[in-house]
């Protein structure tokens, strides 16, 4: 795999997106290599520790492909859930957070292709779309974009366990 190339893909279709939305909601985009696969994650500082790496924990959604995926002609997407008992601000029970959130995405998973959410705590729902090294960049910005339409569950599950 071209690591440039496709490291260059995901920038461009970050580029695309309209980045006032994304501003506005406080959510910051970051492109990168990570666990092997070429990655477009989102998180709001709001959903980690202030003391963590950026995506080290707490809860973020991305979009990724790697060796395998590419071979599928597959590009996919989730929202992560990791280590949210170490969110400071946050009591938090990982099974019941990730149940509820389900629970609360339930009427948007008509617009996600291929999502499942027949997971365990740490990742809330995941899905893939077949794909095409020529539609690759707006399928990375389209489901960036969709991911502003339901962020809003994330926020309201975080709310209701302040401390």
């Amino acid at each position: 795999m071209d690591t440039a190339q496709y490291l260059n893909l995901f920038q461009k279709a970050t580029d695309q997106l309209d980045q006032s939305a994304f501003a506005q909601n406080q959510l910051e985009l970051k492109v990168g290599v990570w666990l092997n696969s070429f990655v477009l994650k989102i998180q709001k500082p709001a959903w980690q520790n202030p003391n963590r790496l950026p995506f080290d924990g707490g809860i973020f959604f991305s979009v990724w492909i790697n060796g395998n995926s590419i071979a599928e002609s597959k590009i996919h997407y989730n929202v992560h859930a990791l280590k949210l008992r170490e969110l400071s601000r946050y009591k938090i029970q990982s099974r019941e957070f990730a149940q509820a959130f389900r629970l609360r995405f339930k009427p948007f998973e008509h617009d996600w292709p291929n999502v499942s959410t027949t997971f365990g705590p740490l990742t809330l729902m995941e899905g893939w779309v077949k794909i095409d090294m020529i539609e690759m960049g707006a399928l990375i910005a389209n489901l960036a974009t969709k991911f502003l339409s339901v962020q809003h569950i994330i926020d309201d599950l975080l709310d209701e366990r302040k401390k």
